[in-house]
């Protein structure tokens, strides 16, 4: 693996986030309503270079941040996912996030990514506990957690709407 990649599974490389994926990520990603649906609505070009710099600094700051998720085999764009440190009630923990390109779904991508980030952050970062924040109307998402084994914790109030925290314990 070079530097900037961070995990690899059977078909999905999962790399840090660099300076040239703002235009994918806005095009594929935050300028498609449909893969928006559940967010806080659709990120300009700012937003998303705003989103690209944030995710960079988690990775300096915490070793961990979404990451871009590419076909291994073509490098295909795929989406991203990681983890990412989240406060829930005065506390940080680590959550889980992924959002892939609407052509991408129902491939299984979300699942085969987030179950590495899931081993990633209980086998080599020794996290206790890690989460996952979904909008409740989000039912593929809910499978994504669920399919990883994360159970359904309880709803906060985050980003100005109800937000269900799927949460699951360290293997060990």
């Amino acid at each position: 693996m070079n530097a900037k990649t961070k995990l690899v599974t059977d078909r999905i490389r999962l790399r840090c986030m660099e300076d040239r994926d703002q235009a994918t990520l806005f095009g594929l990603l935050f300028n498609d309503p449909d893969v928006m649906t559940y967010y806080s609505g659709l990120k300009d070009k700012r937003q998303t270079r705003e989103w690209v710099n944030w995710n960079q600094r988690n990775e300096k700051g915490y070793g961990v941040s979404l990451w871009i998720a590419e076909d291994k085999r073509t490098g295909e764009f795929l989406g991203q996912c990681g983890i990412v440190p989240q406060q829930i009630e005065n506390q940080t923990v680590m959550e889980i996030g992924y959002m892939f390109a609407r052509r991408h779904w129902g491939n299984g991508y979300a699942q085969e990514a987030a179950r590495a980030c899931l081993d990633y952050g209980f086998n080599e970062r020794q996290f206790g506990k890690m989460a996952a924040l979904i909008d409740p109307g989000n039912k593929a998402s809910i499978r994504v957690a669920e399919k990883i084994g994360m159970h359904y914790s309880k709803t906060i109030r985050k980003w100005n709407k109800p937000i269900a925290v799927y949460e699951r314990k360290s293997y060990n």
